[in-house]
């Protein structure tokens, strides 16, 4: 069995060279694959990747331009060769450390979808009351909507059986992701779990990327993806005990 880390890169020169020893730094059960995406970066992340990947292997991926958060996602999903694909974040909020722990489900087949809740109980950090709020909103809407009841939609970390992930047929380019990912996913019949993971929020002075605009348009894509894509339109190629 083999995991593919995705990792979407924006304009992150000023952390790659702390963050990628921080990633690395996990020991991983499995075989194991980095996959980088430079989001067309106007900093000199790119550089910075390329220098690193002669100390930590990787696959470094270039978009033609900038197209946002879900489209590397989406690029990076595509090129993954792994059972099991984790979606990791390139700075300090998601600690590594928690990602065995997210795996173990799918390793031993209890899982075919894993959410690391920034949210429950057992996760002591406070979180930024503007986003907490947000994010505590959009959830209980996707749990409405999809009939998948977490803690935490919008989350990074999310665990997916590669037979799952990549027969999905992804449209959203930048955060609508998380909401595209999950309204998919109530489409289908997956064993779903959700486990505490740590969370270090940053500020947006210390590059945090998503704004109201974003939390705007997740409502459009909640009621988008929920009730006007259908489990056809949704999945190409799903195994059909995956279907409901």
């Amino acid at each position: 069995m083999k995991l593919s880390l995705v990792v979407p890169v924006y304009n992150e020169a000023q952390h790659l060279r702390a963050v990628l020893p921080f990633l690395y730094s996990v020991k991983l059960p499995i075989e194991h694959e980095w996959i980088f995406i430079d989001d067309k970066s106007t900093d000199e992340s790119l550089k910075i990747l390329e220098e690193l990947k002669v100390t930590y292997p990787m696959t470094l991926l270039m978009q033609p331009s900038n197209q946002g958060k879900g489209a590397a996602v989406i690029r990076g999903i595509q090129e993954a060769t792994g059972d099991i694909i984790i979606i990791q974040d390139a700075d300090f909020e998601y600690h590594p450390r928690d990602i065995p722990r997210l795996i173990e489900p799918l390793i031993k087949d209890e899982a075919d979808v894993v959410y690391g809740s920034r949210f429950k109980k057992s996760s002591p950090q406070v979180h930024r009351t503007y986003h907490y709020f947000v994010n505590r909103f959009l959830t209980l809407m996707s749990n409405l909507f999809s009939g998948i009841y977490l803690t935490d939609m919008e989350t990074c970390y999310k665990v997916f059986r590669a037979d799952i992930v990549k027969p999905m047929q992804l449209k959203s380019s930048r955060f609508g992701i998380e909401v595209e990912f999950t309204a998919y996913l109530g489409k289908i019949r997956a064993r779903i779990h959700e486990l505490p993971i740590s969370y270090f929020p940053r500020t947006r002075l210390q590059g945090k990327k998503i704004n109201w605009k974003d939390g705007v348009a997740a409502l459009r894509h909640l009621v988008y993806f929920n009730f006007f894509v259908s489990a056809e339109q949704a999945f190409k190629g799903l195994k059909d005990s995956y279907k409901k």
